[in-house]
């Protein structure tokens, strides 16, 4: 994919914001900043009604059938052109691109800069919550996207994939992977907001080009999508998000390398 494919400047949002086919969503992680202040018309992505109740771990994906039908609840249909954003955190809005790739959906696009680029294009904001007609959606899933911890477990000692903590050094320090690598994804953006520009956006992921697969993780699933997603970006399609990531990791007692514990790193965030 190339990075026009993936991702929407603020400027060109303006000139298409009239399409009928558009559909734009504040996937801001909470509901608040999206309560605050909205691209005019927008509907928001809801984490939780994307994620699987029934797992003990936060963000874990829902099932393909039932991903599909919260997809064409939220008001996506094949054809809509989808716009996510976020508003200071771009790594919610690469969760939800990942998340409507996976299921199959081929129209969606980041906005680059989220909220704060589009303002500071002249564009307007409302208050007022909005929803989108239900619609229906067909899945053309995409697995490979998502992984288990079986397969980052089979993964580990390949020597043509790397698996990637993506979590800043002193997270890395205080526990990790056994055997994984570290790129924290705030090397991956300008502030909170923006992608890096392409050329330093592939110069920062060299390390990895060599591989044939990557294998991202996080916390819970949710930076590890933008690292994966700026994978896809500059030329390697064959990424794929942890989705359990070190919740799962821990809770199931895997090998695990740092000189300090995670649940105490954890709780301090």
């Amino acid at each position: 994919m190339q990075r026009d494919d993936m991702l929407i400047e603020a400027a060109e949002l303006l000139q298409i914001y009239d399409d009928p086919r558009l559909r734009v969503f504040d996937a801001s992680f909470v509901p608040e900043p999206y309560r605050q202040a909205h691209l005019p018309g927008a509907a928001y992505f809801d984490h939780a009604r994307f994620s699987d109740p029934e797992s003990p771990f936060d963000c874990t994906i829902l099932p393909l059938e039932r991903l599909a039908e919260q997809i064409g609840r939220s008001g996506i249909a094949n054809e809509s052109d989808v716009i996510v954003y976020a508003a200071g955190m771009l790594p919610y809005a690469a969760r939800a691109w990942w998340v409507l790739r996976y299921a199959g959906h081929s129209r969606v696009r980041v906005l680059n800069g989220g909220l704060a680029a589009w303002t500071a294009a002249g564009g307007a904001v409302e208050q007022t919550p909005r929803v989108y007609a239900p619609a229906v959606f067909q899945a053309a899933p995409r697995p490979e996207m998502f992984v288990g911890k079986e397969a980052v477990l089979a993964a580990l000692p390949e020597p043509d994939t790397a698996v990637v903590n993506v979590l800043p050094p002193q997270s890395y320090a205080a526990a990790h992977i056994t055997g994984s690598s570290n790129l924290s994804c705030m090397d991956l953006m300008q502030g909170m907001d923006y992608f890096l520009p392409a050329d330093q956006l592939a110069a920062r992921l060299q390390a990895t080009a060599p591989y044939r697969r990557v294998i991202t993780y996080c916390g819970g699933g949710i930076a590890a999508a933008l690292n994966a997603m700026a994978h896809v970006m500059v030329g390697q399609p064959n990424a794929a998000v942890y989705d359990g990531s070190l919740y799962e990791w821990t809770a199931e007692g895997l090998p695990m390398t740092g000189q300090g514990d995670w649940e105490i790193w954890k709780a301090k965030r």
